[in-house]
């Protein structure tokens, strides 16, 4: 009966906890659609209120990449993976990241050691929480990705820790094949 009573406690407070984080079991979010604006190879600045992304987002992604939040760690299907391609931004599709700059850091998120141009970022500094940060920016439409800290590896020394969910992830061969295609299409052959 003992047994029965701190199981069903320990039920009970794990599922309070999920609920606090207001994530799934599996720390990522439903596929919604996309913004309007969302795009590879578009560079353009994205100007939008936190009310119209809230429209185009799901509530994960939106409480991660507009109102500053973060996913659990140990969560992430990126934290661990060893696919060859590029993370983009969830929200508008700028490229963040290739898969060559991430390593496995062990903080619960996805690290990278630097960013796929130093336009694809903007870092802002972050005191909350009682802490001193630099938080990290989408440069594109200045959605929340993480932080940085500098107890990364060589060669730039950096660890870009950044929530998968605000991640979108291509795989190398099939980015070649999208490009592949659109090049024949446009040729005509």
């Amino acid at each position: 009966m003992k047994n029965f009573i701190m199981a069903a406690i320990a039920g009970v407070f794990a599922l309070a906890l999920q609920n606090c984080y207001g994530q799934s079991s599996s720390g990522q979010s439903t596929p919604a659609s996309k913004a309007p604006e969302y795009s590879h190879t578009e560079t353009a600045p994205v100007k939008k209120s936190n009310d119209d992304w809230q429209k185009v987002l799901s509530p994960e992604v939106y409480r991660v990449a507009r109102l500053k939040g973060t996913e659990r760690p140990f969560t992430s299907e990126y934290e661990h993976s060893k696919e060859i391609g590029t993370f983009y931004c969830a929200v508008c599709g700028n490229p963040l990241f290739k898969s060559d700059a991430k390593y496995e850091s062990g903080c619960g998120w996805p690290s990278f050691f630097e960013p796929i141009s130093k336009k694809s970022i903007v870092e802002a500094a972050d005191n909350s929480l009682g802490m001193h940060r630099i938080e990290v920016m989408c440069g594109r439409c200045k959605s929340h990705l993480g932080h940085v800290f500098d107890d990364g590896p060589p060669p730039t020394g950096l660890r870009y820790c950044i929530n998968g969910v605000v991640l979108d992830f291509e795989k190398a061969k099939t980015a070649e094949k999208k490009f592949n295609s659109k090049k024949k299409a446009e040729s005509g052959s």
